[in-house]
């Protein structure tokens, strides 16, 4: 997962940067101020002249995460790919070969808080469905240009219905794992949605993933 820019953190910085964490393995409301303190090493105080509330650091680190993994997944080298069902599938690989390690590392901030947030705290509901949603429009380029490269007519999908069902996959692999089959089931749903994908271009057989 992205790593925030080096430099001396603000205590603003290092409470973002908690979030990331604590939240991941514990969930939203299991979280509190005090733990994202601890985490950070700054005060309570130092918690309110930044964020008025929990909730409100909860906005502010799903903007973070979009910051940061819009980097990661920007700077990614599937984009270099030619054929651009070359590169919806390298994202897909890209995805596949971030999950790793343990659960808090792998997982999505933004789809961790929004099961929990998206009827309770609509503010925080609004956010992460920006960061997903958003982060399903980059895809939707590379999609179009690959059905326009397939000769796809007369379909009922298109390019961002497909860029959502990708997040919808990748968010259910996550609750999979969390369920008690770890990284293992989760990689197994990412490898069903390159089957997927293959199979709607009809453009080549799977590959399976080099282990």
């Amino acid at each position: 997962m992205p790593r925030p820019a080096a430099g001396r953190p603000s205590a603003r910085d290092k409470l973002l940067t908690a979030a990331l964490s604590v939240i991941r393995a514990k969930g939203y409301s299991a979280t509190s101020v005090d733990d994202l303190c601890a985490a950070a090493g700054v005060t309570k105080g130092a918690f309110f002249h930044h964020f008025r509330s929990k909730d409100a650091l909860a906005v502010a680190a799903a903007d973070h995460w979009s910051e940061l993994t819009g980097g990661l997944f920007a700077s990614a080298t599937y984009h270099s790919h030619a054929d651009p069902l070359d590169r919806v599938l390298g994202y897909v690989d890209f995805r596949r070969a971030l999950i790793a390690g343990e659960l808090c590392n792998f997982t999505c901030l933004v789809g961790t808080m929004v099961q929990e947030a998206y009827d309770a705290h609509p503010d925080i509901a609004d956010a992460c469905g920006r960061s997903i949603f958003g982060h399903a429009r980059t895809l939707e380029g590379d999609i179009a240009e690959a059905m326009d490269a397939s000769g796809l007519t007369g379909i009922d999908w298109t390019a961002a219905s497909l860029a959502r069902h990708t997040q919808a996959v990748l968010q259910g692999a996550f609750i999979l794992a969390k369920a008690g089959g770890g990284p293992d089931v989760a990689v197994e749903q990412v490898d069903h949605l390159k089957r997927y994908i293959t199979l709607l271009f009809e453009a080549r057989p799977w590959e399976p993933h080099p282990s």
